[in-house]
């Protein structure tokens, strides 16, 4: 590895919906919950795969349903416990953070301290999808790159990606910082607060789960977003 080489490192927080054996009696009732976009992000392991596999970078993911615990929410927030799990002890609490929540940002974070070892600039790249539509309001995006502004090499990073991606499928709709926040509370964040910005870049990608009612023009977006995301790793560079 050159010094100054950008690395890769890819997760995804809500891969799945499962709910670990020791939990199950506190989901009995709440299974269309669980089958919801409040349990998990359809669509988005199967991003985190394609962008690892395309990049040869590390993966962490948990299949684990957010609803359990949010492992995109710090641990202060108000929804890293969901309405379930939120009303359990503090003890059985405090067992699903040492059992999900800790080992799964430990290992994260233990992934790129391991390429900056090395010298390397680290670029993460957080998987997810989003619902078409959320409390009435149609999302009018296929994808989204979450970014902090403030990061001049997260914002040249997504604007590179963005022009490359429409200019290869022009009829996707493809929008920065939509529909969520890049600077909001999350993986990126906390990492951010961690890293100097010359050591690490982090961007969530979001996809309208819509996309994947069509496996073929699913299939034809990952690739166009891994090939993009892969050609342009030299952007990451500039200042």
């Amino acid at each position: 590895m050159r010094r100054g080489e950008t690395r890769y490192v890819v997760t995804c927080e809500h891969g799945g919906n499962r709910v670990p054996a020791p939990l199950r009696k506190h989901f009995t009732r709440h299974a269309v919950l669980l089958s919801s976009h409040r349990g998990w992000d359809p669509g988005a392991l199967m991003l985190a795969k394609r962008l690892a596999k395309t990049l040869a970078a590390p993966l962490h993911y948990s299949t684990t349903s957010r609803l359990v615990v949010d492992l995109n929410r710090s641990p202060h927030h108000r929804e890293l416990f969901s309405a379930v799990t939120r009303k359990l002890d503090a003890a059985e609490r405090n067992r699903i953070l040492q059992l999900h929540y800790q080992p799964y940002r430990a290992a994260v974070v233990a992934a790129i301290d391991a390429q900056l070892a090395h010298g390397a600039r680290v670029v993460h790249l957080s998987a997810h999808s989003f619902a078409p539509r959320l409390n009435g309001v149609v999302r009018n995006a296929d994808v989204g790159f979450l970014y902090d502004p403030k990061r001049c090499r997260e914002a040249i990073l997504c604007d590179a990606w963005t022009r490359a991606v429409v200019a290869a499928l022009p009829a996707l709709r493809v929008r920065r910082n939509y529909p969520y926040r890049g600077s909001a509370d999350g993986l990126t964040s906390a990492l951010r607060r961690r890293y100097r910005a010359a050591q690490y870049v982090g961007i969530e990608i979001e996809l309208n789960q819509a996309l994947f009612d069509d496996a073929a023009h699913a299939r034809k977006v990952l690739s166009t977003l891994c090939h993009v995301v892969a050609a342009r790793a030299d952007q990451s560079s500039a200042t």
